[in-house]
């Protein structure tokens, strides 16, 4: 995006363009990290946003795990209730990634209401 200035955009910019999307009438619900431990690509209060159209914007993880993200986020769009999701890798399998160590990664889903 041309006018984004960063590849990790404030929480009130997120926020701000969450709300516009609601405005248009869109479903959205917001991804935010809550802990991390060991090697995390994005660092807690990371978050995402996401809509029915499925426009993203913000990050939890730099992409490795944002798919799983996305489509939890659509399921609680369309009813669930908010989740708390959690991503991890043990250091063998760390190492067999290219990581260089493992980690874990707590994410809150909620729709925005």
């Amino acid at each position: 995006m041309a006018e984004q200035a960063s590849l990790t955009p404030r929480s009130e910019d997120l926020l701000a363009e969450a709300l516009r999307w609601r405005e248009e009438g869109h479903t959205v619900a917001l991804a935010t990290v809550v802990s991390t431990w060991g090697s995390s690509p994005r660092p807690v209060g990371s978050q995402l946003i996401v809509d029915d159209e499925l426009r993203l914007q913000g990050s939890v993880s730099g992409g490795c795990i944002e798919g799983a993200v996305v489509h939890e986020a659509q399921q609680i769009m369309a009813g669930a209730p908010p989740k708390l999701l959690e991503f991890g890798v043990s250091d063998e399998q760390a190492w067999e990634v290219g990581l260089a160590c493992g980690g874990t990664i707590r994410v809150f889903v909620e729709a925005l209401e």
